[in-house]
């Protein structure tokens, strides 16, 4: 871990550097999503893995604040910026830009002493409506993630990802049996909200789904309506044609068996490994992520134009060693970043991106004829 190496075209010292506490801002005093209480902190995005409780004073993105808000609490001493609004912490000019990853999702960018760093939080490049699409900002050192940073990981086009989903459900929906979808309450949920085609029946919401629709809607995304399961008004064969949305705390549950014989899938970018579904025990899987793939985070990269990145978490060494194998300064941060959102009500708890699949996960084979999807 390199802490207080020069940065790129001059001597000062680090804009940031990681310590026990989360990533730290020396000549600003501040934290950028710390897992440790500290005095100052600014969140990318509300992701629990990103935006702790405990802290004395938060800055964040203005769409952000409502999820924040209620995960940690409405007393909490938050300042909100729109992005592209610049503030001076500690005489360093921090702004905030999108991130393209969930609602409010922000990249950090500090600029002192002629030095601008950039810190991405979580991002995605792939095109979603819930939420401002990733912004390539200028910079000298990139803070990159590398949840999905390994060549086998290539989403699929959004177009035809919803197109087979749709035909999916609709095929459900013919045969009278509701299609169960298992999606991250935050950010994934609404995504699929987004994306799927309302006519063919009914969109039901567990309560951790339907909490966060509203916050979504309160910042002014549009998403089609959506129902409870115990709403007045769906009767049971509406029930039978619905698309049920669901964290994945859900699977097996009391609430899940008010559906009877249903077909399952899991929405995640786990799905492109070989067993994920298989180890899930639903029918399908869907490849939909709301991180960048491994060209995503390769043109990600290239657009800022950093002449050193430093990767804080994912596939950290595959992707340090194919930067330094492409002509940049690659180093990495230890961080507590990562883990999965199967919380249970949307709102408290440990809300962040998608799990990894766990050790013995099933990965194409080098010499597999099978293409990466």
């Amino acid at each position: 871990m390199t802490n207080h190496a020069a940065t790129a075209g001059g001597s000062s010292p680090d804009l940031v550097v990681a310590t026990p506490r989360g990533l730290y801002c020396p000549p600003g005093d501040f934290y950028i999503d710390p897992w440790r209480p500290v005095e100052r902190a600014v969140i990318t995005h509300a992701h629990a893995d990103h935006a702790r409780r405990g802290h004395a004073h938060y800055l964040a993105h203005a769409d952000a604040a409502p999820v924040l808000r209620a995960r940690l609490g409405a007393d909490i001493a938050l300042q909100t910026l729109g992005y592209g609004e610049p503030v001076s912490v500690g005489g360093v000019q921090v702004s905030l830009h999108p991130a393209g990853h969930v609602l409010g999702s922000a990249q950090v960018r500090l600029a002192h002493r002629g030095a601008v760093w950039v810190a991405s939080g979580d991002y995605k490049l792939d095109p979603d409506p819930t939420c401002a699409p990733f912004e390539p900002v200028r910079c000298n050192v990139f803070i990159t993630e590398s949840t999905f940073g390994l060549p086998i990981y290539r989403w699929p086009d959004s177009a035809t990802l919803f197109g087979e989903l749709n035909r999916w459900w609709a095929a459900a929906a013919d045969a009278g049996r509701p299609a169960v979808l298992y999606a991250y309450a935050f950010g994934k949920a609404q995504r699929v909200l987004a994306g799927v085609d309302p006519s063919i029946g009914p969109l039901v919401c567990h309560g951790a789904v339907q909490a966060l629709n509203a916050a979504y809607r309160a910042q002014g995304v549009a998403l089609p309506p959506t129902w409870r399961v115990t709403d007045a008004g769906l009767d049971a064969a509406g029930l039978r044609r619905a698309l049920v949305i669901a964290p994945p705390s859900a699977a097996g549950s009391p609430w899940l068996r008010r559906f009877g014989a249903h077909t399952d899938a899991f929405a995640s970018g786990w799905m492109q490994v070989r067993g994920a579904r298989r180890r899930r025990g639903v029918d399908r899987g869907w490849v939909l992520s709301d991180h960048a793939d491994w060209p995503g985070l390769q043109r990600a990269i290239a657009a800022t134009g950093a002449s050193r990145v430093i990767v804080t978490h994912g596939s950290v060494d595959t992707l340090v060693r194919w930067l330094r194998e492409h002509g940049l300064q690659a180093d990495r941060f230890s961080t507590e970043y990562g883990g999965d959102d199967d919380d249970d009500d949307g709102l408290a708890g440990a809300a962040t991106a998608d799990a990894p699949p766990g050790p013995g996960a099933d990965l194409p084979d080098a010499a597999s004829s099978e293409p990466a999807r």
